[in-house]
């Protein structure tokens, strides 16, 4: 049991030693922490201020001195408190301060300081992030108008076969009347408007093609400003324009569909019939004609039908997303794609943080201490400045009886303490054990000092 207390007195007593050391350097090394956090919060708030006047830089500064102060103090209550504490309760409550200065440290700091580590690349990420978006965009926008002008085809062969059922009614294989009566001129009627339908529709792939190639270059000069060199926010402000542009011309692809046309159109072909008056010979023929008509305009009914469902297929698709680029701050940025920047948050909380590892360090080293000196005599346990502090308060107690003695054999009265701290400190514990019936010996023993040639030297 002897070994093992000296060990653990040893080992408080070297634990100690190192804790002396290292305590010798770490207040400089939080305040080099604090400063360093409140360079980069100063850079990171720099970036959230409008303006470049001194009273924004004296603003940010301001900010960034008081994070540095808070960080310090706090780590230093913290560096020297908890380790202190011995009961459960204690530390707990200490713990759970520690928890909350944290939090609030992260809150005023660490995001600020990840802001200046990856603020600009964060930006940049967004940027790319809108150009993908915009991308999306525009190829949806384009790919719904070459649907649309793929109408076309549908127009055409509609009109192409109200055009062979004209020509054959000229031949008097439909009515049973050659020429071109009544049944004719119904037929050429719509094969007219779905002409001018099919010529309004391949006049608007022009546009759309020339639309596509501006918003593709405008996407190039966007991705371009994504990995530009130089300030982002420069880069944001261009960015921005060209993203209205492009979402002008994302517009105007949506615009330029023939989808809706092509319905409206599909509609009126069917509703919309001129019925020319009958013109045979006969009431045989004219009744000919008649039923010759209703035929085509059950014909011609389902042409529209057919047609205006190839054109509901059309509309019925996904329209693009609205994109709209929102310019970001460096401090948002890193907010929002904080997944993509760990290792810069990390770097930034642990700037903060790390004197949290030091206080945990510092406790268990102390609880190690205090641990090893448990059960340890009080001579193992004392250290070198210990024991001079003793002897010297030793000394100090010898002089003052000394001096008080002095004073009472002067007087004539006899001295209530001992002369030293040896033979008289004996004398002193025997008379105390001493039985109470001998207090008169004791007295007179008192009143004569070893000193006193008149004793003639005996007690």
């Amino acid at each position: 049991m002897t070994n093992t207390s000296d060990r653990g007195a040893r080992m408080a007593r070297e634990l100690e030693g190192h804790l002396g050391w290292l305590d010798s350097f770490t207040g400089a090394a939080l305040g080099v922490l604090s400063v360093a956090s409140g360079i980069y919060t100063y850079l990171g708030v720099s970036s959230l201020l409008d303006g470049d006047g001194a009273m924004t830089a004296f603003a940010a500064i301001a900010y960034s001195i008081a994070v540095s102060t808070g960080i310090f103090v706090f780590w230093s209550y913290m560096m020297r408190l908890f380790p202190a504490m011995r009961t459960a309760r204690s530390r707990m409550g200490l713990l759970g301060a520690m928890g909350l200065g944290s939090l609030a440290i992260v809150a005023m700091s660490s995001w600020l300081n990840a802001a200046a580590l990856a603020g600009a690349a964060a930006v940049e990420q967004h940027l790319a992030e809108t150009v993908q978006d915009y991308q999306a965009s525009l190829e949806r926008a384009h790919e719904i108008a070459i649907s649309a002008q793929g109408l076309e085809r549908d127009v055409a062969r509609v009109r192409q076969s109200f055009e062979d059922l004209s020509e054959q009614e000229a031949a008097g294989t439909l009515s049973g009347l050659a020429g071109r009566g009544a049944v004719f001129r119904v037929l050429r009627q719509k094969s007219a408007e779905l002409t001018a339908l099919e010529s309004q529709i391949a006049a608007q792939e022009p546009a759309i093609n020339s639309a596509f190639v501006e918003g593709n270059a405008l996407l190039s000069r966007m991705r371009a400003l994504t990995v530009e060199p130089g300030p982002v926010e420069a880069r944001s402000v261009e960015f921005s324009e060209q993203a209205v542009q492009l979402a002008g011309i994302i517009t105007r692809l949506r615009q330029l569909s023939v989808a809706q046309l092509v319905e409206r159109a599909a509609q009126d072909l069917s509703a919309s019939v001129v019925l020319p008056e009958l013109d045979g010979r006969t009431e045989a023929n004219r009744t000919d004609q008649s039923a010759t008509i209703t035929s085509v305009l059950e014909v011609l009914a389902q042409r529209a039908e057919t047609l205006r469902s190839a054109a509901a297929e059309v509309l019925a698709m996904p329209p693009p997303a609205e994109t709209t680029y929102t310019p970001v701050s460096a401090a948002d940025a890193v907010i929002l794609y904080a997944g993509n920047f760990i290792p810069s948050w990390a770097g930034a909380i642990a700037i903060d943080l790390l004197p949290a590892v030091l206080v945990l360090i510092v406790a268990i080293t102390q609880g190690a201490i205090r641990h090893g000196r448990e059960g340890a005599p009080i001579e193992d346990t004392m250290t070198i400045a210990e024991l001079r502090a003793a002897l010297h308060a030793a000394r100090d107690v010898d002089r003052a009886f000394l001096a008080t003695e002095a004073t009472s054999v002067g007087r004539g009265v006899a001295p209530v303490g001992p002369a030293s701290s040896g033979h008289r400190a004996d004398q002193t514990a025997e008379e105390a054990q001493a039985p109470s019936g001998s207090d008169t010996e004791t007295s007179s023993e008192r009143t004569t000092t070893p000193h006193d040639p008149s004793a003639g030297g005996t007690a």
